[in-house]
């Protein structure tokens, strides 16, 4: 089995990738849910819907959220009534929305929610949530305090951020099977997601990190950083508002104390070289994602550099 670790985008492809080499029931993925928001009295998970569309093949193509050819009727009619309209969603989208609210107002958790839709989709990897607690990111700005999605989208991360906090993070546990999977896993993977954001409070889940600083299968990361920069989002302002560079070093530093090899772009090929050690691997390939092939090619080579690790240690 392998564990994906993801939030984002950028990991929403990558899974996409992954089940085109591993078969899907051999796939568990823990997605962030910091990004969770209350709109419109529905509950959004925008990380979770964005990899249960990635599995089912209806992620916008475009968009890289949301459901492809979607529509957007009530967001227009919700501004002409004067709602908030800042945060979009598609007219498709809401279905999975209202949902997931009827089956949390019904008592099932987060968890059971997201299984629950997987199965009406078709999906059959697991999906599960970083903790059936609400966990809020919330980060400190010269405006304010804000949610995740105020300063990513209503602001478009153009404000300046002095912490990243996790609310709710402390008091929380990891949701059901998250833990077991980590210690059961032949091999885990972190999707190229923004180390602060998107990874970052799926590790500030009491028990996680510690559980993947003792697990026995290697464990990747994709950088989300190619040539000094982000892919894309504000991953390389946070980054450094934490004290990394944004490099690959940065990420490394990010992952270092479970990480065993860091997968790089190919115009990172330089720094991979003088940030090879002994204690973990760093190999370089094509890591931007702009067709399925490119997906697919990511996974294989991500899966092929833990056979190499995984092979290694037994042969030690």
């Amino acid at each position: 089995m392998i564990v994906v670790f993801t939030g984002g985008t950028g990991g929403a492809k990558l899974v996409q990738g992954l089940q085109q080499v591993v078969a899907p029931d051999q796939l568990t993925i823990i997605v962030n849910s910091g990004d969770d928001l209350d709109w419109w009295g529905l509950h959004v998970s925008p990380d979770i819907d964005s990899v249960l569309y990635a599995l089912a093949g209806l992620l916008s193509k475009d968009r890289g959220w949301g459901l492809e050819g979607d529509s957007f009727r009530c967001l227009d009619r919700m501004k002409q009534l004067g709602e908030e309209s800042w945060f979009s969603l598609g007219d498709l989208d809401l279905a999975t929305h209202l949902t997931r609210t009827a089956m949390l107002r019904g008592g099932k958790t987060l968890s059971e929610a997201a299984a629950g839709l997987a199965a009406k989709l078709g999906v059959r990897a697991r999906v599960l949530p970083m903790s059936d607690d609400r966990i809020a990111t919330m980060l400190d700005t010269p405006k304010g305090t804000l949610t995740f999605q105020e300063y990513f989208v209503r602001k478009r991360h153009q404000v300046d951020v002095s912490a990243v906090r996790f609310e709710g993070a402390e008091g929380a546990q990891p949701a059901p099977g998250v833990i077991e999977s980590i210690d059961q896993a032949e091999a885990i993977v972190f999707a190229p997601s923004n180390p602060v954001t998107s990874i970052g409070p799926i590790l500030a889940v009491p028990g996680i990190r510690d559980a993947l600083r003792r697990c026995a299968a290697p464990v990747a990361a994709v950088s989300p950083v190619v040539g000094g920069a982000a892919v894309s989002g504000p991953a390389g302002k946070l980054m450094e508002m934490m004290g990394w560079p944004c490099s690959i070093a940065g990420v490394a530093k990010a992952y270092e104390d479970f990480l065993d090899v860091l997968v790089v772009d190919d115009a990172d090929e330089h720094e991979a070289a003088r940030l090879r050690s002994e204690s973990m691997r760093v190999e370089s390939t094509r890591t931007i994602m702009r067709s399925d092939e490119d997906k697919r090619a990511l996974a294989e080579f991500v899966v092929g550099q833990l056979d190499v690790v995984r092979a290694a240690a037994c042969a030690s």
